[in-house]
């Protein structure tokens, strides 16, 4: 389970609808509790640094960006907990793509935007042996 303040919940809707037609992506940083609960805290909202031509199915978080991610947790006392990206005019589902360049443990929050409108928000868990995503439950906590 992974569990967002609800005005998490909006940037990330927003974030999807202000790079529609590409893929928009970010880093979510919280905590993970004992019980596999992950609290988020904070998004970092990234620019998608896929090539022009495929940045409207594929998006891409540089190694920069994920260093940045990281010494932004350390430095507030979290974690990485995962990821969002956008669908533009697809279903908020896992693509092949998103398969096969996901990691266990994380958060997979995807939002669907349907010509320019946000839909529907998901969140997905990899499974240990990688073979396939299992829906995550997402819920809405009280908070900014």
């Amino acid at each position: 389970m992974i569990r967002l303040p609800p005005g998490q919940l909006a940037a990330i809707r927003q974030h999807g609808e202000a790079d529609y037609p590409h893929e928009c992506c970010g880093i979510v940083l919280g905590h993970l509790g004992a019980d596999s609960v992950k609290t988020a805290t904070a998004l970092l909202p990234i620019s998608n640094a896929r090539e022009e031509e495929a940045r409207h199915n594929r998006f891409l978080i540089t190694s920069a960006d994920m260093l940045r991610g990281e010494k932004q947790a350390r430095a507030s006392g979290v974690d990485v907990i995962g990821f969002y990206h956008s669908h533009p005019d697809h279903p908020a589902v896992p693509s092949q793509f998103d398969l096969d360049h996901a990691w266990p443990i994380y958060s997979y929050l995807i939002v669907s935007v349907i010509q320019g409108q946000s839909d529907e928000l998901t969140s997905w868990e990899l499974v240990d042996d990688r073979s396939r995503f299992e829906a995550e439950p997402l819920v809405e906590v009280e908070g900014e």
